[in-house]
Formats: C-alpha cells, structure tokens, sequence
C-alpha cells in the first residue's frame, strides 16, 4: 500500500499522536542482554548499536542516557518518498525552539521530543497543520 506523497495533503492530515511513556536512546555492545520486545527500534552505527526503549526499561537494563523523550506518531501514511515533509515540521518546531529527533518508518513519521515541550509540540503540530 503506497503512502500518500503529496505535501499539501500530508501537511492537512499529519495527525500527531502522543505515545504513553518517557522514551531514551542508549548506546548498546550487546543485543543479546535486552529482550528485543522491549527495544522500540535499533539503529548499528560505526560507534555501537543505538537502541531506543522506554526508559523504564532502560534503567532496569541499567543502561546511560541523557536524553528523555516523548514519542509522538504522525498519524497519516506517508510515503518514504514523500518531499518536504519533515522539513515541514522541522522548521516550525526550530522556530519554537523545540529540538526533534525524526524516525521515519514505512507507514508513518515518528518524532522525539524532549518531554519538557511535548504540549508546546503537539500544538505547534496541530496549528501547523490546521493552518494549511
């Protein structure tokens, strides 16, 4: 199922969705240590396997972290060829000054916010898209 790649329409229809839970990225040697069901997604960088957990789960794993998100999922299918999307989005969070980190999966856009703005986010979010 082909996901929708015009930016008007995804902009219109970008309904964010706040996951429940605090969210970190952590920096792992072994997988083997974690249950794979506790691992939201994983990503194998030259430094070591960054893997991103509820936070729960990462301090039961005693693993470091620095960063405590919230996850929010853009509702709407977006095709991984759709342009300007994230640049969307991106750009009115930076002008709030609110950092973002960006997972873009095969059906929808998923983004990291720090939990201190994760209202100020979703309003921005809502605004942006009801003012297209």
């Amino acid at each position: 199922m082909a996901g929708e790649t015009n930016l008007q329409q995804l902009l219109k229809t970008r309904q964010p969705k706040l996951n429940a839970g605090e969210y970190v990225f952590c920096v792992v040697n072994d997988l083997s240590v974690i249950n794979q069901q506790d691992i939201l997604f994983f990503f194998n960088e030259q430094e070591g396997l960054t893997i991103v957990l509820q936070k729960e789960r990462a301090e039961q794993y005693q693993l470091d972290y620095s960063f405590i998100a919230s996850w929010i999922t853009l509702t709407v299918h977006s095709s991984l060829e759709a342009v300007g999307l994230t640049a969307a989005f991106s750009t009115a969070l930076s002008a709030e000054g609110i950092s973002c980190n960006v997972v873009a999966a095969f059906y929808h856009d998923h983004i990291f916010v720090d939990t201190k703005h994760t209202e100020k986010t979703i309003t921005i979010l809502n605004r942006f898209s009801a003012s297209v």
